[in-house]
């Protein structure tokens, strides 16, 4: 099998992402993994997709940090391949960091992937699915009952009106990522009130959200495959993020710390609840964030950390995915043989 993993940039790639520990997974596993990034892709005048790509050059690693070093350095397998010879495109990228001169990259993986689709490869997540959720208000499009009641706008009155409706609020950036611009605001607590809304008005809309008091402990990242919930040898792929003691993030860079998950069935109902739209929309690999009986966010770009729920649960979740990818390969095969066979028998 060829796998072709999109990512942002090949060389700000970090150990613990987790597309290398999925690209591990798939060389050790015997297939090909190559890395694609966003200004690699060349559509040919033979309609067909080209990417100049890199490969690491051994067979089997067991450290992210390792293979990682290998990918970036000379080492590397480094080759014109036709991304419409791949078997699977994962798409990996984070748009929400392409900004500024980097703008042009947000949509590149999907417009591309569109293309690669129409040639037979298996794209995952599905690219008109993640054209669906460029920014935050795709999760406004999931059942009310998992969400927290939120209201977006760039209204200052507004997100004043809602405060004092619920009493706490969180503001975040529609277009946010990974607990940038987040703030936790009392209404009454006119201090820096106006400031923060000036500061996240000034880049767009802002969502408002209820503030969720279960959030103090935390929240717990479910990942779902096919729309279920990650299963493997046992054990779920799902990890617990606890928030630094004056921060109300959990993300891991913004300071929070990782434990084991303890799951429960209003979990579990949850993931039921977002389950038929995930399907619908071809989301392959995702990651819910759950708070207390509600989902704060679902990842469906690049949802992070299938390695911290390796390291806790003591299970290589990585393989199941491949696994799982093998099958969608060979299913494809077989059924494009059937239909073969039926056009030659119609001639």
């Amino acid at each position: 099998m060829r796998i072709g993993f999109y990512v942002n940039d090949i060389m700000s790639e970090e150990e613990s992402f987790t597309n290398n520990h999925l690209a591990m997974a798939a060389i050790g596993a015997g297939h090909e993994a190559w890395i694609l990034q966003a200004d690699s892709f060349k559509y040919d005048k033979d309609d067909r997709i080209k990417a100049t790509a890199r490969h690491a050059p051994v067979k089997r690693y067991h450290s992210a940090g390792s293979y990682l070093k290998e990918l970036q350095s000379d080492r590397a397998r480094k080759e014109l391949i036709s991304v419409s010879d791949l078997d699977v495109l994962f798409l990996r990228s984070n748009p929400t960091i392409e900004v500024g001169p980097r703008a042009w990259a947000q949509s590149i993986g999907i417009n591309f992937g569109r293309i690669a689709m129409k040639h037979g490869v298996i794209v995952v997540n599905d690219p008109s699915g993640l054209a669906n959720a460029m920014n935050k208000m795709y999760f406004q499009l999931y059942p009310e009952e998992v969400r927290p009641r939120t209201i977006i706008t760039r209204s200052k009155r507004q997100i004043k009106d809602f405060a004092k409706e619920e009493g706490r609020v969180v503001l975040k950036p529609l277009q946010g990522f990974g607990g940038q611009g987040v703030f936790l605001v009392q209404y009454g607590d006119t201090t820096n009130f106006n400031q923060i809304i000036d500061s996240l008005t000034k880049d767009g809309y802002v969502i408002a959200q209820e503030y969720l008091p279960e959030a103090k402990k935390g929240d717990t990242r479910l990942f779902l495959m096919n729309g279920q919930p990650l299963k493997y040898k046992g054990k779920y792929a799902a990890f617990r993020r606890v928030s630094a003691p004056d921060d109300i993030r959990s993300n891991i860079h913004a300071g929070g710390s990782l434990t084991e998950a303890k799951l429960t069935d209003e979990m579990f109902d949850l993931a039921d609840l977002v389950r038929p739209k995930l399907v619908q929309d071809g989301m392959f690999l995702v990651g819910i964030d759950i708070v207390g009986n509600k989902i704060m966010e679902i990842n469906v770009f690049n949802p992070g950390g299938l390695n911290f729920a390796q390291k806790l649960e003591g299970v290589n979740f990585c393989n199941a995915v491949i696994d799982t990818l093998e099958r969608k390969v060979k299913y494809m095969k077989h059924y494009q043989r059937d239909f073969e066979n039926v056009e030659m028998a119609t001639l």
